[in-house]
């Protein structure tokens, strides 16, 4: 599996590595710490470490249109011809 480890200020990704799938997230970021070579505390402020498909999911979360995006709020205009209302 992939780990990334990213930025905490640009969430960018500084660097990446495969381990293996059972080593998960405590083992990746015990790697990267050991790469660092800093005390936990300062590599916990600078670093996030994630999979590689949690990064992906999270920046595709980032750049999706809000549902509050102006085309999906005037739905209505384009259904006023088939409405299903009771005329008198």
């Amino acid at each position: 599996m992939k780990y990334v480890l990213v930025d905490r200020n640009t969430d960018n990704i500084m660097k990446t590595v495969e381990l293996t799938s059972n080593i998960g997230i405590t083992g990746a970021k015990t790697y990267f710490l050991g790469i660092e070579n800093l005390p936990l505390k300062e590599f916990n402020q600078l670093w996030k470490v994630m999979t590689k498909k949690e990064y992906d999911l999270n920046q595709e979360g980032y750049q999706r249109k809000p549902s509050s995006h102006p085309r999906s709020i005037e739905w209505w205009k384009e259904e006023t011809s088939n409405l299903d209302i009771e005329r008198e």
